[in-house]
């Protein structure tokens, strides 16, 4: 009986919740429509959700960098998950990062109703600072995946998203010409040159 039920496990699964965190470029929302959709083929009712913000591809599909979409629900504020996600059994979330931190309560009353939360989001911002109601998230998963993209300037796991453009603000949505994947060694690099460039143009 165990044997079928591992074979089930996509609909046999209690509530939980998983976090796939990471840089930029690093195939967070690749990784999170293919759990969605593998979710879908079970014949499961799944429903994602992401930041009515963020419009980069699409006003409303979830869509990776890869040009992978799969149809969402923008939301302005945490709560409006619970609203939207009665008789759901799996939840996604894109970009949670940009969404207020009453999302770890909401994620933890809903994987204490046996739904099966996915979360995906940037667990740093440009500036290697831990980012929105991730890290938080991170503590009360089930599971945290932790993917990488590559470092642009020497191939190794990057470990952050360094903003190419001179814009302070946190929060800025952006692509391969607003920021690129660096190591941890590559981004220092890049800070000193910068100060270096900013001290010499003063």
């Amino acid at each position: 009986m165990v044997a079928i039920d591992n074979l089930n496990g996509e609909r046999r699964r209690q509530g939980r919740i998983e976090v796939i965190c990471g840089s930029m470029f690093s195939g967070k929302t690749e990784e999170l429509i293919r759990r969605m959709k593998r979710a879908k083929f079970a014949k499961q009712k799944v429903e994602i959700f992401k930041p009515a913000i963020d419009v980069r591809y699409s006003e409303e599909d979830v869509v990776s960098h890869d040009q992978n979409a799969i149809h969402s629900t923008p939301i302005n504020s945490s709560g409006n998950i619970l609203l939207l996600a009665s008789d759901i059994e799996v939840v996604g979330i894109d970009e949670a990062q940009f969404l207020d931190e009453g999302l770890v309560d909401i994620c933890n009353q809903l994987a204490n109703n046996g739904v099966r939360v996915i979360v995906a989001g940037l667990d740093m911002d440009f500036k290697g600072v831990p980012f929105g109601p991730i890290p938080a998230l991170c503590a009360v998963a089930d599971q945290v995946t932790k993917v990488h993209a590559i470092c642009v300037k020497c191939g190794a796991l990057a470990y952050v998203s360094h903003r190419l453009v001179d814009n302070d603000h946190r929060v800025m949505l952006g692509e391969q010409t607003e920021y690129e994947p660096l190591c941890r060694e590559c981004y220092q690099k890049a800070l000193s040159e910068e100060t270096e460039r900013k001290l010499s143009n003063s």
